[in-house]
């Protein structure tokens, strides 16, 4: 079994939901601002920031900016959704062991 076919469910909820409301990105983006603001480190930023591209690139997607028409088999999708959920992982992890290293 692939490591993609683990997320796939994941995908498929964030394609059905960000496709057609892409301002919902911005709670991610609003989260890992939060946490960065928590713990400045450069990877807990980068995610923020990648969502917040991500939410601009959508909607221009939506409006047919970036897009004829002909969009309806979204294959970049795959690999911003697994790049998003990717990173994001890392930077709550990075929050995570930072927070312990400080408790300590």
């Amino acid at each position: 079994m692939a490591v993609i076919e683990l997320f796939l469910p994941v995908i498929t909820i964030m394609g059905t939901v960000l496709i057609m409301v892409p301002i919902v990105a911005l709670v991610p983006t609003a989260f890992f601002l939060v946490l960065y603001f928590k713990r400045p480190r450069n990877l807990i930023l980068l995610p923020a920031i990648l969502w917040g591209v991500y939410t601009v690139y959508e909607h221009l997607m939506k409006f047919r900016v970036l897009c004829s028409g002909e969009c309806n088999i979204r294959i970049d999708l795959l690999v911003i959704y697994s790049s998003l959920l990717g990173i994001s992982l890392l930077a709550i992890i990075i929050f995570m062991v930072t927070k312990k290293k400080q408790a300590d």
